[in-house]
């Protein structure tokens, strides 16, 4: 999940203890295919790089909630954001 395209930023969501944040980008299909959703940790207290953790085809809208201070649900995925990651491939 390393070369997925940027994409526009539809949403962002910090954790309970601001550690992390994820930021939500739509990526527009265009004439031959169809949206797709990219969701990116980022890490607020250091300068690591940030880290795709989401892909999904066929989806126009991010719904982000924290469960914890290191699981999120997006769209109805939870991850482990460490080391989780959605990808519909």
């Amino acid at each position: 999940m390393c070369r997925l395209p940027t994409g526009e930023l539809i949403s962002q969501l910090k954790s309970p203890n601001s550690t992390y944040t994820v930021k939500m980008y739509i990526l527009d299909g265009r004439v031959t295919t169809l949206y797709a959703i990219r969701g990116e940790l980022n890490f607020n207290n250091s300068r690591r790089k940030p880290k795709n953790i989401y892909w999904s085809y066929r989806q126009e809208k991010a719904k982000i909630e924290w469960i914890g201070d290191d699981t999120v649900i997006i769209n109805e995925h939870e991850l482990d954001v460490l080391n989780g990651k959605f990808d519909f491939r």
